[in-house]
């Protein structure tokens, strides 16, 4: 089966549709799908709900979303670096659930792996654990949290061969691994599509039965913060 398309337009065609409900990888900048995220801009794609980290900053990332106005929802765990979100948000215009990023990355995988729903300490106590079934084990309460599944995931990777086989690097793995499994279908973008097996099968992060289109383009690494020390007086 073929995987490998040659931009983000080919990759996404047939897939979008408004409403849908889109698991993204990335976490702040690091690692995030931009290219994939300008084509979903371009394709015009509304009401949707985003299942991420984060909403990126204004006028990247995610945020070019939220500046067209595409997103309805948003289901996060850190909103802070983007005033448009928090404009959105307060103006009523956006919905947000929040998630704790531990919670968020396991219901990620809990879709991928077939498992409907889990119980967790986290949150518990706090507005987190609002309207959700809770039980008891073993003296400690437990709430309910359900596994996702996306009608379509968005990540980023480094390297990739042809099998769509995924290698991340370093930090930049974050949400990656578990935002490919949950989704229905996985669209991934690298850096680099290198020879089938000229990866070796221990160092592969996900393996190519999750992925099923694969694009490689040219990409932006951004710092999200630039701190620097005042230099100092002789």
């Amino acid at each position: 089966m073929k995987k490998i398309y040659g931009s983000a337009r080919e990759a996404l065609d047939g897939l979008l549709a408004d409403g849908m409900l889109i698991a993204a990888g990335g976490f702040g900048l690091c690692g995030i799908p931009e290219l994939l995220i300008a084509a979903i801009r371009d394709a015009g794609t509304k009401n949707l709900t985003i299942a991420s980290n984060n909403a990126g900053v204004d006028g990247f990332g995610l945020g070019v979303l939220l500046a067209t106005r595409q997103v309805k929802k948003m289901i996060s765990s850190y909103v802070g670096e983007n005033a448009e979100f928090m404009r959105q948000y307060l103006s009523g215009e956006l919905e947000l659930e929040f998630n704790p990023q531990g919670t968020l990355a396991e219901r990620m995988r809990a879709g991928g792996a077939g498992i409907p729903g889990f119980y967790t300490r986290t949150g518990v106590g706090t507005v987190i654990a609002e309207g959700k079934d809770s039980k008891v084990f073993d003296g400690k309460e437990y709430i309910l949290e359900r596994g996702l599944v996306a009608d379509l995931s968005i990540v980023k990777a480094w390297k990739a061969d042809p099998s769509g086989n995924l290698v991340f690097r370093k930090t930049a793995r974050n949400f990656n691994a578990p935002a490919a499994t949950c989704g229905r279908v996985c669209v991934a973008e690298v850096e680099e599509i290198v020879p089938l097996g000229s990866l070796d099968p221990d160092k592969i992060h996900l393996p190519g039965i999750y992925v099923h289109r694969l694009i490689q383009g040219p990409h932006e690494k951004r710092i999200e913060n630039r701190t620097v020390r005042t230099k100092e007086t002789a």
